[in-house]
């Protein structure tokens, strides 16, 4: 054991909350406005310092209420970041957490020190503090594997939905454009969807077929996983 162990103890830890949301016009994240030092006047992610004796994932789903008033949502934990100099106060390490939400169904209302909390397009992400740019191209890249490996849609899409709107929540996490015949002809060859015999209304085109998530085969598939090479 070295002698100057008290040394050891002498940093911080904190938690980073990449929330991605999805609506009709794609992918966003979920930035605030910080109004406290340090990087006062900036966005950045919706993120604090913790109390050491809470756990961290108790802490980041206090830190993200406290902030932008969002509660009971899911979120995992992806990764810590740790470069010595990510924080101008002294050595901060932080534990990134990422969430999917529908933007619909939940109201953001800035709180605390966060003086706005407002939903950014994911390819227009201004420069944030911190290591905050990293952090959330970290976060896209474990989405576009996850959405690769596992079916990903219940918290991004109404309960009814037609293969165009699931191509575009597609696209929009992949950032790019999809074939529509081979598309739609994979992902129905997984049997996690199924057609609901019922078609859309009130549209000005041609209504599209409507379709539903089948809860078993989807569970199935998010537990043993599948290869989704589009």
């Amino acid at each position: 054991m070295p002698n100057n162990i008290e040394s050891y103890f002498k940093a911080a830890v904190s938690v980073d909350n990449v929330v991605f949301g999805f609506d009709q016009s794609g992918l966003k994240v979920l930035l605030i406005y910080r109004g406290a030092e340090p990087y006062r006047n900036c966005w950045a992610l919706p993120g604090d310092l913790i109390q050491l004796d809470v756990d961290l994932n108790t802490s980041a789903n206090a830190v993200l209420q406290n902030l932008t008033g969002l509660q009971e949502i899911f979120m995992d934990q992806i990764r810590t970041f740790g470069r010595v100099d990510r924080h101008p106060y002294g050595r901060v390490f932080t534990v990134a957490y990422f969430a999917l939400i529908r933007i619909e169904r939940y109201m953001v209302s800035a709180q605390a020190w966060a003086e706005q909390a407002e939903w950014f397009p994911v390819n227009e992400i201004p420069d944030l503090p911190f290591d905050h740019n990293e952090i959330i191209e970290y976060a896209k890249e474990n989405l576009r594997q996850r959405i690769r490996k596992q079916p990903i849609g219940f918290e991004l899409l109404s309960e009814y939905f037609t293969l165009t709107e699931l191509q575009r929540l597609y696209e929009s996490i992949l950032d790019r454009e999809l074939d529509v015949r081979n598309f739609r002809k994979k992902i129905l060859s997984m049997d996690f969807i199924v057609e609901t015999g019922m078609k859309q209304n009130a549209v000005t085109h041609r209504p599209a077929k409507l379709y539903k998530y089948n809860s078993e085969q989807y569970y199935k598939l998010q537990n043993s996983g599948y290869d989704f090479d589009l």
